[in-house]
């Protein structure tokens, strides 16, 4: 069972729903050691003085807020909890909203509230309402001593609470250099969209995140199970390396790419729109003229 982070309620209205927050996710990454390589012994973190060099002991630490280059607001904990009196152990819903109207770009991290107490009725009532209305809850909750917008979500028997991004803190489109939202002006042709399209359907397939592993780390652990098996734990293998590395595609004939992406993966589900790919339309999606006809393989419909 994860460590419980946080105890309170769900508040929405004048009702209450007693609940425990736990962490939804845990970390698989390869997480690696600093060591001395002559002694093997780890090494350790130490908190300087950025001005002296000398290490600084734990009760000489405090916490500033930098209001100008290198002039700061010294505050304790207690004044940090008390700055804001209101923040109580509390999801307080402010809105419910149609799911989809979330961006991905706004989402930050997971977590599950599980019911407290006698609370299990209500929190199975909140949980079925908003699944058969296709809402979530829009919230603001306290953690850490920091303030949180979140999303209150129904996800199978559960309520997950996923705290979410300020709108200033995801950057706006207009900082960056983007395709012109007109497929036309993109430079894009109906062709090439519709083939598009259509390698997209070819390829889709149900979400199952069980199908997908971290492979990297999977390697990683074998290279250490060798190396624990071999009594090579201490020593570094030279490894030759060819200095070669992969070039990125350079895209002569956008058409040509999707044509062998096509070809390359599932039978094509071939459609009416299908018809005449090679000879009915050229690159503008304008009639091209006639030509011999000629022998083709075409994978049948799947």
């Amino acid at each position: 069972m994860p460590h419980m982070i946080w105890k309170g309620a769900i508040s929405f209205g004048l009702v209450h729903v007693p609940v425990q927050l736990y962490p939804a996710t845990q970390s698989e990454k390869v997480g690696f050691n600093l060591l001395d390589k002559r002694s093997m012994d780890p090494i350790g973190y130490k908190q300087i003085n950025k001005n002296t060099g000398k290490e600084v002991t734990r009760d000489n630490i405090v916490r500033g807020f930098e209001y100008e280059k290198g002039k700061y607001v010294v505050m304790s904990d207690a004044e940090i909890r008390s700055a804001n009196p209101e923040s109580t152990q509390t999801v307080d819903i402010l809105a419910f909203i149609d799911a989809p109207d979330i961006s991905f770009l706004s989402l930050d991290t997971p977590y599950y509230l599980a019911p407290d107490g006698k609370g299990e009725k209500v929190y199975a009532l909140l949980r079925d309402a908003l699944k058969d209305s296709g809402k979530i809850g829009i919230a603001s909750v306290v953690l850490h001593n920091k303030q949180h917008l979140a999303a209150l979500i129904p996800v199978g028997p559960a309520l997950a609470l996923e705290t979410l991004r300020w709108a200033d803190e995801v950057r706006d489109f207009s900082q960056f250099k983007f395709p012109d939202e007109d497929t036309k002006k993109a430079g894009v042709t109906p062709k090439e969209l519709e083939m598009a399209k259509r390698l997209i359907e070819d390829m889709s397939d149900s979400w199952d995140p069980a199908k997908y592993h971290d492979t990297f780390r999977d390697d990683i652990m074998a290279l250490v199970d060798k190396k624990v098996r071999e009594g090579k734990t201490a020593e570094i293998a030279e490894v030759h390396e060819s200095g070669e590395r992969p070039s990125s595609a350079e895209i002569l004939d956008l058409s040509e790419l999707l044509k062998r992406s096509l070809k390359k993966g599932k039978p094509a589900k071939r459609g009416a729109a299908d018809e005449g790919e090679d000879e009915g339309n050229d690159e503008s999606g304008e009639e091209a003229p006639a030509r011999p006809a000629r022998k083709t393989t075409r994978r049948k419909r799947a």
